[in-house]
């Protein structure tokens, strides 16, 4: 979650006087006029000196970079100007927010343009320097999404001979696509990351098939243990173009979840392959395309097609496979084990010996599940400490951060939450977690009661033992996660390019399971890979739909043509 208060950044109790206000926009105003007039004069060494000398940050998505990237010092943004300025020609720097103020600092919403594109942005001022300054992408000139007064008409005016129906044009792109005409992408996954992915491709008019082994959209949701709901709210997991309904239960169980998927994809017109296993896929240099074979269940059985995309998308999940750790005798158990992925429900185990390997979410939805179930003993063993939140923690932050009944445009929420960059992230999140700790000690103290190992991460901002105690168990259920999602690289592609593009998610921030070098960027996750052509989309559904659109824009300018020079990543080339 965003930290607490990070973007509730009005004076919090206070009243702001009109003259105070109209003096704070004249601040941001003076320095954005000197940051265009910099700009446009393509002076760098002026352009670094209205950025703080002491600590300042530019995070930009796509706009500049063609990449997720964030500068971190003066030295940094000179090197990424010198880099990218000459090309991409911003231009029209516009307020777009009132000006609020928090504790001395100074932050609005920008407004911008590019020689292709046109962009939004989240400027923080102190002491009249930029502290923190965010630039991201929302649209192509020429290839706007047709949205709102843009949206099709739908019908033709006229007497037209043998003109087709929606549903005739329709019915005819599916028989088509993957057959007699090739996708521009494919992406292997039909969960919520690729379908999100493929609804902004759709709006961007970019040839896409969806691969997925299961038999409908939302099944990946819908096979899922029984009891389980988000613990993200509503408010935080809108969908782009189509949000939840009012109606709609603060936390979605799966299997509503998995139905507004299936609808999403049918009013969306997503080209989806259900029931298609993906066997191989490899890259052609020389072609510069993928060529992927896979199978297909058909009423007359399976057939084998093989599709050859110019990008390839993995939207497998945010993970790769489960892990199973190794226990001594797990092989002679008499009863029986299972990973949680398979787990499904609790009722056939009332009256039985359960017990949980593992003390994460899945752990404790599928430990009060059995013991809702009857159960005659469940015990979850904690291997290591845990981080744990109370949901009405979560919701809160999200209320903070805009996320909430009757706030801001979802769009300007992600923006804002979009706008800290990693490296201070912790800076912020340690203060709020101490509030909580502090809020909520009873809850704490009880769990730490029951022998509950508790931590707040490495550095505060977000135990194998062995004592010789033998528990009698008909059930063992491994909540203990999964591995990176590389491993689907390694499976689909192969392990040289699995190599070649390295691990996904994760900063290299130095704590346990994130080791170093930093990466200012989350490892791969919707930017070019050193793999060309191939790219990855996973997240939950606030990551998801906000970088689902600088990942589709990246996508769509390679599609047309138009230079993409990335910064960040130089051992990487790109063709259209």
């Amino acid at each position: 979650m965003a930290p607490n208060g990070v973007a509730n950044e009005v004076p919090n109790g206070k009243l702001v006087k009109a003259d105070d206000t109209n003096h704070n926009t004249e601040i941001v105003e003076a320095w954005l006029s000197k940051f265009d007039e910099t700009l446009k004069k393509q002076d760098i060494e002026h352009l670094v000196t209205l950025f703080d000398e002491e600590e300042c940050f530019w995070r930009d998505l796509t706009a500049f970079t063609w990449n997720l990237y964030t500068a971190e010092s003066r030295d940094e943004i000179a090197a990424m100007m010198k880099s990218t300025l000459a090309e991409t020609k911003p231009s029209g720097w516009k307020i777009d927010s009132p000006v609020q103020e928090m504790d001395g600092i100074l932050s609005v919403f920008l407004r911008f343009e590019t020689a292709v594109g046109r962009g939004r942005g989240y400027l923080r001022l102190r002491g009249g320097k930029c502290w923190t300054l965010l630039t991201a992408m929302t649209e192509l000139k020429g290839h706007e999404e047709p949205l709102g007064r843009e949206r099709p008409l739908g019908v033709k005016d006229g007497n037209i001979p043998g003109r087709k129906t929606w549903y005739q044009t329709r019915l005819e792109e599916i028989q088509d696509l993957g057959y007699k005409t090739q996708p521009y992408v494919v992406i292997i996954g039909g969960g919520q990351a690729g379908i999100i992915l493929a609804a902004r491709l759709r709006m961007l008019k970019v040839p896409t098939i969806i691969i997925e082994k299961n038999a409908r959209p939302g099944d990946s949701w819908r096979s899922r243990y029984e009891s389980l709901c988000l613990h993200d709210a509503v408010w935080f997991d809108h969908l782009p173009y189509i949000p939840f309904p009012s109606n709609w239960p603060v936390f979605s169980p799966k299997d509503k979840m998995g139905d507004w998927l299936e609808a999403y994809v049918n009013l969306m017109e997503i080209n989806y392959w259900s029931s298609t296993a993906c066997q191989s896929a490899s890259y052609n240099e020389g072609k510069g395309e993928w060529e992927i074979t896979m199978e297909r269940a058909s009423v007359s059985g399976n057939e084998t097609i093989q599709l050859r995309p110019k990008h390839l998308v993995l939207a497998t999940g945010m993970s790769g496979f489960p892990n199973v750790p190794e226990f001594p005798g797990a092989e002679t158990f008499d009863g029986l084990q299972c990973h949680s992925s398979q787990f499904k429900t609790g009722e056939e185990w009332a009256g039985k010996q359960c017990v949980v390997i593992g003390s994460n979410t899945s752990a404790h939805d599928i430990c009060t599940d059995l013991w809702e179930s009857g159960a005659a003993s469940v015990t979850m063993v904690q291997r290591s400490s845990t981080h744990v939140l109370k949901v009405g923690a979560c919701v809160e932050n999200m209320a903070r951060d805009g996320y909430g009944e009757g706030g801001p445009p979802v769009d300007d929420c992600d923006l804002k939450f979009a706008s800290l960059p990693y490296k201070i992230f912790p800076r912020f999140a340690i203060p709020a977690m101490q509030q909580i700790a502090k809020e909520q000690a009873p809850f704490y103290e009880g769990l730490t009661k029951a022998g509950f190992v508790l931590d707040w991460g490495d550095d505060g901002s977000g135990l194998l033992a062995n004592d010789g105690t033998e528990l009698p168990a008909d059930l063992i259920v491994y909540a203990t996660g999964y591995g990176n999602m590389n491993q689907w690289a390694v499976k689909l592609i192969s392990q040289e390019v699995a190599d070649k593009v390295g691990p996904c998610w994760g900063l290299g921030s130095g704590t346990t399971n994130d080791p170093g070098p930093w990466e200012r960027e989350l490892r791969n996750m919707w930017k070019p890979t050193k793999q060309e052509g191939l790219w990855f989309m996973g997240g939950n559904l606030q990551q998801c739909r906000h970088f689902s659109l600088p990942l589709a824009l990246q996508i769509k300018t390679r599609m047309e043509g138009i230079p993409t020079l990335v910064h960040g990543l130089p051992s990487v080339k790109h063709s259209t």
